[in-house]
């Protein structure tokens, strides 16, 4: 095996440990806020300030990452993060925590994050060898997934019993084993430009759209999948839960198992693409894996009426996630020129993220006020709906996955006869 493959599956393992630290201490403060303040709205707004400087940052972050050292880059990020983490244990200590802290955090979070990101993803193509990129696309899925599944159960029962200052402890000391991880075991080659490059922050951000302009089927790529990722955000992010509570009878323990088949989904789908299992095609990979998890997932999801049905879909839904994310990793990395790859990964990041918050909040509107109260009247459009989906609370939220699938599956499948997109596809990788 490749030493430095070798040395990013430790980077890999000990970056896996420290998410599922800040994933446990994210979720530990939802359960605070919640518990505290008894406001839906006030948790909705902990993501939102995570969101916003992310994708606003993320337009300008590329151009400083591809002049910098990564490395430093993904160890100064992984410090103020874990320099928030501490300050929230303080004020936690002390009594003083309020929600507004969690609101400042977060944007701090989300700030360091759109630097952290871009970085983490051009090391990652300087460390693996050219023929692993798909392989540990799938790796990272996978455990990105287990973290999914695993961190609300350790973080709630840890909550339970020793409150949010043994999970934030649990945090600091995860940071702590990848920061050493990352300052004395990881090499990461740089190829920084010349000092004497005087080109401003802003002017980089213009480079990486006017090469995203002249590569017209990357471009095509990210606008699809920001697209995408609006039609998935309109249900999954905020409509799933509230759905499957009201067509269960408010019962927490399907909406629990329906969650962790979810996981289980992205861990299968993971563990297929690290072990090389997957379409050479990597235009075809992403469009058909996304129009299966449209098609099957969504679908199913809003015609299910048992916990079966839904833990089928949510099955459907997630195994084919980390084809797509490997099939445009693998045509990012090996089609972008190393010096341009922070600036492309930022603008992506940007541009990918940026339908995410309006879809959350689009799809909670339509749910409110459109979905919800056409489907407690009888009229001609209602009907056959009752047939596929059935009445009562819930029943206008199932048409809105019944919406996204049949939406999502189509425009899966004009993206991928795209021209560009097919001139993409023919190219060797």
């Amino acid at each position: 095996m490749n030493n430095n493959f070798k040395r990013y599956i430790i980077f890999w393992l000990s970056q896996a440990v420290s998410q599922l630290g800040s994933s446990m201490t994210s979720f530990a403060l939802i359960l605070w806020a919640y518990t505290m303040e008894g406001s839906a709205m006030m948790v909705s707004l902990m993501s939102f300030f995570n969101y916003l400087p992310f994708i606003i940052v993320s337009l300008f972050a590329g151009a400083f990452v591809d002049r910098h050292s990564k490395k430093k880059i993904m160890l100064i990020s992984d410090t103020i993060a874990a320099v928030c983490s501490l300050f929230i244990l303080m004020l936690t200590t002390s009594g003083g925590l309020q929600i507004w802290h969690i609101y400042v955090v977060n944007f701090i979070i989300g700030f360091m994050n759109s630097f952290q990101n871009p970085a983490s993803a051009v090391a990652m193509g300087k460390i693996v060898p050219k023929e692993k990129l798909a392989q540990v696309s799938g790796m990272n899925s996978f455990s990105g997934n287990l973290i999914t599944v695993i961190s609300p159960v350790l973080s709630a029962s840890i909550f339970a019993f020793g409150g949010l200052k043994f999970i934030l402890l649990i945090d600091l000391l995860s940071f702590i084993i990848a920061f050493c991880v990352l300052l004395f075991v990881i090499k990461i080659p740089e190829d920084l430009p010349k000092q004497t490059d005087k080109s401003s922050i802003l002017e980089g951000c213009g480079e990486g759209f006017q090469y995203l302009k002249r590569s017209q089927g990357i471009f095509v790529i990210i606008i699809t999948m920001a697209l995408l990722n609006f039609f998935s955000r309109l249900t999954y992010e905020n409509i799933l839960s509230p759905m499957i509570l009201a067509r269960s009878g408010n019962n927490s323990v399907v909406l629990g198992i329906v969650n962790a088949v979810m996981g289980i989904g992205g861990i299968v789908g993971g563990m297929i693409v690290a072990a090389g299992k997957f379409s050479k095609n990597n235009v075809k990979m992403i469009y058909v894996s996304a129009m299966l998890s449209f098609l099957l997932g969504d679908v199913m999801m809003g015609v299910g009426r048992n916990v079966v049905f839904w833990s089928l879909a949510g099955l459907m839904a997630s195994l084919p996630i980390p084809f797509i994310n490997a099939g445009q990793n693998v045509i990012l990395y090996k089609t972008v020129p190393e010096n341009m790859q922070g600036r492309i990964f930022a603008v992506r990041n940007a541009l990918q993220f940026s339908t995410i918050p309006i879809g959350i909040l689009l799809g909670g509107f339509l749910a409110d006020y459109v979905f919800e109260p056409l489907m407690l009247t009888n009229s001609a459009v209602t009907t056959p709906l009752h047939m596929l989906v059935g009445t009562g609370t819930g029943s206008g939220m199932a048409v809105m996955f019944l919406c996204t699938g049949i939406l999502g599956c189509l425009f899966s499948f004009i993206s991928y006869k795209q021209k560009e997109i097919q001139k993409l596809g023919k190219q060797d990788y």
